[in-house]
């Protein structure tokens, strides 16, 4: 049997591998395009999650299950959203910071909570809208970069590009999660897990001939510059698989909104990596948007308890 709470460590980590795979490839950004640097994530990737879902069905004495059309359009639907999504998120990089970058991305957890009730019929209880309103207010505050700003300038705030590609980015990854569960009820297995990873593996190939076919035809000199750059790419992709399996895993065994809120910790986790790897420096308004993150992580798993 699945443990009914295997969702939580699984967007604990989803969030912890999310941060340190997007914190290595935003310094692969100065080395390749937008395009290059979302592609080695399925490129390097695709391997290590068709491993996976063969690691665990062997395991546990399963065999591959049966691919409807209907799995296969939905698994193609949400590859593709996460595709774009890491684009945008990159994009997001050009114009500010890291964590800000990352930040403006983080109001996933409102769409996803959005989506998912339009979607799966999925309804969060009011300590669950709670820790997203939290989670919210967390982001805007790393956002927002410690400026007063009246309401008609956070408005305006929203229109500048670097805000339209994290919150577009957003909500991709919003609208990811709540594909991927989709596409993981159409599997004809009773085991969460193993639906979670067979989504995963065949996910990851899907994108890695979507996005590769796409690089391939507009920057085919791309492709030699993602071989060059394998030692920092393939980390890239490992991460990028671990991390996905995670959220999979998440999506299949809980309401996608509350997997997206716990996944927030990624945010504890970015600030780490902007202060110790990418050396840039934390600031108060960052430390305070950091804390009302944690709440809303906390009210999640209060929220999920109930």
């Amino acid at each position: 049997m699945i443990p009914p709470f295997i969702w939580l460590p699984a967007a604990l980590s989803a969030g912890g591998f999310q941060a340190w795979r997007t914190a290595i490839q935003q310094k692969l950004r100065g080395e390749l395009t937008v395009s290059g640097a979302g592609l080695v994530r399925y490129v390097y990737g695709a391997p290590v999650g068709a491993l996976l879902a063969a690691g665990w069905l062997i395991a546990t004495g399963q065999t591959w299950p049966g691919l409807s059309p209907s799995f296969l359009l939905l698994a193609a639907a949400g590859g593709l959203a996460q595709v774009l999504g890491t684009n945008l998120l990159i994009m997001a990089f050009g114009y500010r910071n890291f964590v800000v970058g990352t930040a403006f991305s983080k109001t996933e957890a409102v769409q996803a909570a959005v989506f998912a009730w339009l979607a799966l019929g999925e309804r969060l209880p009011p300590l669950g809208w709670a820790a997203v309103a939290f989670s919210v207010a967390g982001v805007l505050a790393l956002a927002l970069g410690g400026r007063r700003m009246t309401a008609g300038e956070v408005f305006g705030a929203l229109g500048q590009p670097a805000a339209l590609c994290g919150i577009g980015s957003g909500a991709l990854f919003a609208l990811t999660g709540v594909l991927v569960k989709s596409a993981t009820r159409q599997l004809p297995v009773q085991d969460p897990v193993a639906a979670a990873l067979v989504t995963l593996a065949v996910v990851m190939l899907l994108q890695t001939l979507m996005h590769g076919g796409y690089v391939l035809a507009r920057e085919p000199r791309t492709l030699g510059d993602i071989v060059r750059t394998w030692r920092t790419s393939s980390r890239v992709g490992l991460l990028a698989a671990l991390g996905s399996a995670c959220w999979f895993t998440g999506f299949a065994t809980a309401p996608v909104a509350l997997v997206r809120v716990v996944g927030q910790v990624e945010v504890v986790f970015t600030l780490g990596f902007a202060r110790f790897y990418l050396k840039e420096k934390t600031r108060p308004h960052e430390v305070a948007g950091l804390c009302l993150v944690v709440v809303g992580v906390v009210l999640a798993l209060l929220g999920a308890r109930g």
